[in-house]
């Protein structure tokens, strides 16, 4: 009972831990898309469409980790 109470609690250690790449994934997008605007301001339609579909992805990532943490 001990190991499996103990194999739980890696999953959810493990689940935070993945869900790191995709928020620094997400954090450097946002502020390459801030930038860009700064410096092209008539682009920021563009600019933050790429966001956004660069955002789900990451998160899409973060979703699956989530998924497989209760699969395992």
């Amino acid at each position: 009972m001990e190991i499996a109470l103990v194999l739980s609690a890696l999953k959810v250690v493990g689940y935070g831990l993945g869900a790191i790449g995709p928020g620094i994934g997400i954090g450097i997008a946002c502020y390459g898309c801030c930038v860009g605007t700064a410096r092209q301001p008539e682009l920021q339609g563009r600019l933050f469409t790429n966001f956004i579909l660069g955002a789900a992805l990451a998160e899409a990532l973060a979703l699956i980790g989530f998924v497989l943490a209760f699969i395992m």
